[in-house]
């Protein structure tokens, strides 16, 4: 008996963990939209200028359609399989601020990322 509520509470315990991990990686993916819709960048998809508004949608559908083919379990895998490159030419996603020069969006995202985890961090 004593087994099976040690076990028992071992399972509710990694479902919460899995429940916050969820939460935890929608908040970042959901960051990383809003930083790309509120950055005042361009996004550059198959050699063609987008604004913000029609990046952002674009790498949503992406999103959504591998978040329900369970292809999406991390920030991370979000950056690589949703807002890094076209899934039909390859070519890669790039970014541009300003005057800066392009960056590819894996790069620009993950920045961005490391920079919120910590900020995330700190205000703990």
């Amino acid at each position: 008996m004593r087994i099976v509520l040690v076990l028992l509470a071992l399972l509710i315990g990694s479902m919460a963990y899995g429940d916050d991990r969820k939460d935890t990686t929608e908040k970042e993916i959901q960051h990383l939209l809003d930083y790309l819709q509120n950055a005042g960048c361009e996004f550059n998809r198959n050699g063609k200028w987008y604004g913000a508004e029609q990046a952002v949608k674009h790498i949503n559908m992406k999103y959504q359609y591998f978040a329900n083919h369970g292809a999406i379990n991390s920030a991370e895998q979000f950056i690589d399989q949703a807002a890094s490159k076209s899934s039909m030419s390859g070519k890669f996603y790039m970014v541009k601020c300003g005057a800066s020069e392009p960056i590819k969006s894996s790069v620009w995202f993950k920045r961005e990322l490391t920079r919120f985890r910590e900020t995330t961090r700190a205000n703990r």
